[in-house]
């Protein structure tokens, strides 16, 4: 009877998932990524893609994504949780990509591109405003996000952007040496061309749509200078920001209720009151 009782569980919960779609089906030379809608009744609703972090080797799926899509989708906000390309935990391991590409980017931003403009392909369909689609990441995917706000064409550019303790430079001091290592590849590690196109302290068009930042002081994996130097840039350009840096949280919290601390879990409040202020 247990073990009946696991696979009915199992077979529910299965049942139970939103279905996913791969962004990639309908184009030539097809690729496989997959995104999570978490979609609210209605429409004309606002739309966040999520992209969850894991230093742009991994992905953590639940903390960073299905449970941040539950979550918006519980606030009214309908949600894609993308699984975009990363160089996965066998290119960290052994390091093949001094010989074989492998995934690395541009791959994480082309699939935030193509994810964002299928979303606003099927805007009617899934009850959204096209021009109300967002996107918000954490860590590494911070960073992608972001990276969309900077590099993306005007057209492809989410209408807001979120990033929670993101990753932001390549060349500074504070960097984030695993994400680094994920992204360029271990055969462009020392190009200091990409280096400086992905550092999104450099990069802030006088466009860019309006972010809203979060981090912890005591984060012990992306050191807390990153969300500062994007900080400064987005107030030298003038950017509509709003930057919370709190004292504790550490890293990888989410939106979990338990992961962080009391005064980092403020974040979800704070940031439902930004977005709210936008329209």
């Amino acid at each position: 009877m247990p073990r009946l009782a696991v696979l009915l569980l199992f077979y529910l919960s299965t049942c139970l998932l939103p279905a996913q779609v791969n962004i990639w089906e309908q184009m030539p030379k097809a690729k496989h990524v997959e995104m999570t809608p978490y979609l609210v009744t209605g429409d004309n609703n606002v739309a966040i893609v999520v992209c969850p972090g894991g230093s742009y080797f991994w992905h953590d799926m639940q903390t960073e994504g299905h449970e941040v899509g539950r979550w918006l989708q519980q606030n009214g906000i309908s949600a894609f949780v993308l699984r975009y390309r990363t160089a996965y935990v066998p290119a960290f391991i052994f390091r093949f990509r001094y010989l074989f590409r492998g995934n690395r980017y541009p791959d994480p931003q082309d699939d935030l591109r193509q994810c964002l403009r299928y979303v606003r392909t099927h805007a009617k369909e899934f009850g959204i405003n096209p021009g109300r689609v967002g996107a918000m990441g954490f860590s590494a995917g911070g960073h992608l996000v972001m990276s969309a706000a900077e590099l993306f064409d005007k057209a492809d550019r989410p209408a807001f952007v979120v990033p929670i303790y993101p990753v932001v430079t390549m060349t500074h001091p504070s960097v984030h040496k695993r994400s680094r290592r994920a992204l360029l590849g271990e055969s462009r590690l020392h190009d200091r061309q990409l280096r400086d196109i992905l550092s999104l302290e450099n990069h802030v068009p006088d466009d860019c749509p309006p972010v809203f930042l979060v981090n912890c002081k005591d984060d012990p994996v992306v050191n807390y200078r990153n969300s500062v130097l994007l900080d400064s840039a987005l107030t030298a350009k003038k950017i509509p920001h709003r930057y919370i840096q709190y004292a504790t949280g550490g890293h990888g919290f989410g939106v979990s209720e338990i992961k962080g601390s009391d005064e980092s879990r403020q974040w979800k409040t704070e940031f439902l009151k930004w977005l709210h202020s936008l329209w």
